[in-house]
């Protein structure tokens, strides 16, 4: 097994510290050979039963970022609602996606019903493929940040809508949509707990039955 010594073992931890949801992005494209190795990184994630079932969709047309960027819109308007006072406030002034300005959008599926894998780990706990490919989005998001991209993941949004609108494969389930691009500036800190959104935990408990 690949031994890893002091230097290398702290620099992965600065690269999952620095790891920060990105939604301030310049709109400098992003070099296609870069992009296509840090994509490289989903081939080289864990799977359930080797099911490998991530799929991928770059959003690239006018009319699909047209209608990604409605589906946030209205997603985002419905969100807000759902708060009033100061929470609504705080809500409204939050910047939540850099869908106008990331250069590269990509929507990473998991395909339900894929037959790689023969259903090992999966016939009890079927969600496992989907989690399969959260994993998948780590592996590529940190090998980005590696190369001083910025991801954002974008959440807000209607999966039905989308997989409609870009008429993906019956069996597929959206699991990301992300924005990718070069940050406008890095911080270490994230913007929720910048903003006074919430706070983040400083200690892990662990339970023991």
């Amino acid at each position: 097994m690949q031994d890893f010594d002091t230097a290398f073992q702290d620099q992965l931890t600065a690269l999952m510290r620095w790891r920060r949801d990105v939604r301030r992005f310049r709109t400098d494209p992003v070099d296609e050979a870069m992009l296509r190795h840090c994509l490289d990184a989903f081939l080289l994630a864990p799977s359930v039963g080797l099911s490998q079932p991530w799929r991928l969709i770059r959003v690239q047309s006018e009319a699909a970022r047209a209608a990604a960027l409605a589906n946030f819109e209205t997603a985002n308007a419905q969100a807000l609602a759902g708060y009033d006072g100061e929470k609504a406030a705080l809500y409204a002034g939050l910047k939540l996606s850099g869908m106008r300005e990331a250069p590269v959008h990509l929507t990473v599926w998991c395909d339900e019903a894929t037959a790689t894998g023969h259903g090992l780990g999966a016939a009890t706990m079927p969600e496992m493929r989907r989690y399969s490919v959260v994993a998948s989005v780590m592996q590529f998001w940190l090998v980005a940040r590696a190369h001083g991209l910025g991801v954002g993941w974008v959440s807000i949004l209607d999966p039905a809508r989308l997989a409609q609108d870009l008429a993906v494969p019956e069996g597929w389930r959206l699991v990301a949509y992300l924005c990718i691009g070069w940050p406008e500036a890095e911080s270490e800190t994230p913007e929720l707990e910048r903003q006074g959104w919430e706070v983040r935990r400083d200690h892990l408990t662990v339970e023991t039955r």
